[in-house]
């Protein structure tokens, strides 16, 4: 019985030698994350985005070449192009974000997860908020402006990637409208809302808070900035550190009023800019979508003309007389500043605002339907520039004001208390209010209930 035993025992002791089988290699997943069939590719690309940027990386080093050659037909070309298809929809589920095939970038959608990649890499973590999701074409329009103009933007791009662990998180839906002419035709667009970029360090405590919109020369300068007083506070123990930062608050502060001031005299503009918070009565009405508008003024170009067309009117047009709210709210909503003047500052620093080659090239693809060379994108990238380049200097000095607000340290130690203060006091869109500016209460419509429905 022993003998015969043998080989069984012999092929027992084999088996236990043979190495336990080990999942697909990393470049096997880049294949199946696009294939056609979702049984394959979907596990895959969850697969990749466990491995963090380097499952991005990974996908750009399997299909760099027809990444470069697909991303140079037209639109209209890659709509018809399955394998794009396949491939811009990996790039997109494992770096979490739209049109990543041109910004490269990896980012995490869970704050902790950031930390964690923070502390193992010694970066800071810039972490935007936004309306809706990066991921979707429909976000709020300074984050897509964001995806064409500084994440696809090449410097940019490859300054992120090195500097930086990357994290966004969605503050709130953006609110979407459709205008149906009945014929077929139909516009689309989102409506208010804005975004900020906040520097961290990895215990998650706010270094500096870049809003809204910047060109790409000035956004880099700002990040470079941050990054400095990340370096030079590191390491230091409590009290040394928070002193690091309130001279680096202080002496931020400082140089942008400093250039101002210098700017406002070299242009001869009639300006006196005013800090762009505000502090509302209790019993006056939320500030207004079109008196939010202003504070980003890429995003007004597009949007002014469909927040008129809905019915938007300025409230103060429609509190009563004697009561005393209007005077509440007259005395608290502090009036924009002349634009004339601002684009005088604008136009001393417009080179900060120049796109480059990847980002008009992200933006052309956009237009499906335009012909290549036809004038009409040559007028829209110059319109494009012109108002970035007032969005610039207008967010710039926002910022500094964001500096004085961090001086004292307090803020610093809660992004999400810094972010409601940033979102009522700035950006005019105050959680309070659930339609974002966008319903006129005591406006007759002839509509049921006003037009509003609630499907939940």
């Amino acid at each position: 019985m022993r003998v015969k035993a043998l080989p069984l025992l012999i092929a027992m002791a084999l088996v236990s030698n043979v190495p336990a089988k080990s999942g697909p290699t990393p470049e096997v997943l880049a294949r199946r994350a696009i294939s056609p069939h979702t049984f394959e590719s979907l596990p895959a690309i969850a697969e990749l985005r466990k491995l963090g940027p380097k499952g991005l990386d990974l996908l750009f080093q399997v299909y760099g070449e027809q990444i470069t050659r697909l991303s140079a037909q037209s639109q209209r070309e890659r709509a018809s192009d399955p394998e794009w298809q396949r491939l811009t929809d990996a790039l997109d589920r494992v770096s979490q974000q739209r049109d990543s095939y041109a910004s490269r970038l990896y980012w995490h959608t869970d704050l902790e997860q950031a930390m964690a990649a923070a502390r193992a890499s010694g970066k800071p973590i810039l972490s935007l908020r936004l309306l809706g999701n990066l991921t979707d074409e429909f976000s709020c329009a300074n984050s897509r402006f964001f995806r064409s103009i500084l994440y696809a933007n090449t410097t940019v791009s490859a300054f992120l990637r090195e500097n930086f662990v990357l994290h966004w998180k969605s503050v709130r839906p953006a609110p979407r409208v459709t205008i149906d002419f009945g014929d077929g035709r139909k516009i689309e667009r989102t409506l208010t809302g804005n975004s900020i970029h906040y520097v961290l360090d990895a215990d998650g405590r706010v270094l500096d808070a870049i809003p809204g919109l910047y060109g790409p020369a000035a956004f880099l300068k700002a990040l470079d900035q941050a990054l400095s007083a990340f370096r030079s506070s590191s390491g230091k123990p409590g009290e040394a550190r928070e002193a690091s930062l309130r001279d680096y608050h202080k002496a931020a502060m400082e140089s942008i009023f400093a250039e101002f001031r210098a700017d406002i005299i070299r242009a001869g503009a009639r300006l006196n800019p005013r800090f762009f918070t505000i502090e509302t009565d209790a019993s006056a009405p939320p500030p207004n979508a079109l008196q939010a508008a202003p504070r980003a003024m890429t995003k007004m170009v597009a949007e002014t003309k469909t927040l008129k067309s809905i019915g938007i009117v300025d409230p103060l047009l429609v509190l009563p007389q004697s009561d005393g709210v209007r005077e509440r709210v007259l005395a608290s909503l502090r009036p924009e500043s002349d634009m004339t003047e601002w684009v005088k500052i604008a136009a001393l620093r417009a080179v900060n605002s120049r796109l480059d080659a990847s980002s008009i090239a992200l933006i052309r693809s956009q237009y499906p339907s335009m012909a290549p060379g036809d004038a009409a994108m040559s007028r829209i990238l110059q319109n494009l520039e012109y108002y970035l380049a007032i969005d610039t200097v207008r967010n710039e000095f926002m910022h500094a004001n964001l500096h004085a607000w961090l001086i004292d340290g307090s803020l610093s130690q809660d992004v999400e208390r810094l972010n409601e203060r940033v979102y009522t006091g700035f950006f005019l869109t105050p959680r309070s209010d659930p339609w974002l500016g966008l319903l006129s209460p005591d406006t007759y419509t002839g509509l049921v209930d006003g037009g509003i429905v609630r499907d939940r």
